[in-house]
């Protein structure tokens, strides 16, 4: 279970040249996802504001879903870049420190990147379907939490599993695939509520589903998320 490799320095000037345009492209298509939405990106708005012409664009980005996909891709990097710090820094055996600061970090990235979080974890693009060039950043999160469910059951530490029904557990066929049979099937499904509940939970904030629900305040935000979490990681076997 590893990380998508990174992208190459470029090496030669042309090279560089068409790095630099690349990244002045995908910035003009974050700032066109903040402002219009993934459904209305156009490769025509985006030269125009780079001051190119639309041929030249295509010369780098062959059409819509080919920046949506770059777009994606660089989104789930950058927050599974994000995720992974978070978990080095702790250390190997400190499960719940892990936990906690995995979720934490993917909190931050959505709360200073809300659009980018709504195009990864929100709702699909309609006429939009991600190729497999996004399975692998895709991955990079949910692969820092397994492995802590993989460290916890090496080291004697995951909770007692319980039985699991035939077909719910046929049902998790790639979950165990993925993690090589390393992890129970019942610890493989509370680590997959765990995910529904931290993505919820981010998302019922980010987009103002806790207004008159919960205080606005940010440190008491901070203190009922952090609680949640705490809460999962209860179910978890970390606490």
């Amino acid at each position: 279970m590893s990380p998508s490799a990174p992208t190459d320095v470029p090496r030669t000037a042309r090279e560089r040249a068409r790095a630099e345009i690349m990244a002045e492209i995908l910035q003009a298509g974050r700032l066109h996802l903040a402002r219009d939405g993934a459904a209305a990106l156009s490769l025509r708005g985006i030269a125009r504001d780079l001051g190119m012409v639309s041929s030249a664009v295509y010369r780098y980005v062959p059409n819509r879903d080919a920046l949506l996909t770059m777009l994606i891709i660089d989104a789930y990097d950058t927050v599974g870049a994000a995720v992974e710090a978070a978990d080095r820094a702790c250390a190997r055996q400190e499960y719940l420190g892990r936990f906690l600061a995995t979720c934490h970090a993917v909190r931050a990235w959505a709360q200073e990147n809300p659009h980018e979080y709504a195009l990864i974890y929100g709702s699909p693009v309609p006429g939009y379907a991600a190729p497999q060039d996004t399975i692998a950043p895709a991955t990079r999160v949910p692969v820092v939490l397994l492995t802590i469910l993989v460290d916890l059951t090496h080291a004697g530490s995951a909770p007692q599993a319980a039985p699991v029904d035939p077909l719910v557990a046929e049902s998790l066929a790639p979950m165990v695939e993925f993690t090589g049979g390393q992890v129970s099937e019942d610890l493989l499904l509370r680590g997959l509520a765990s995910w529904g509940t931290l993505l919820g939970s981010i998302s019922l904030e980010l987009f103002g589903h806790l207004h008159n629900v919960v205080e606005e305040g940010a440190d008491q935000r901070d203190a009922f998320f952090d609680h949640q979490m705490r809460q999962v990681a209860v179910g978890l076997g970390l606490a």
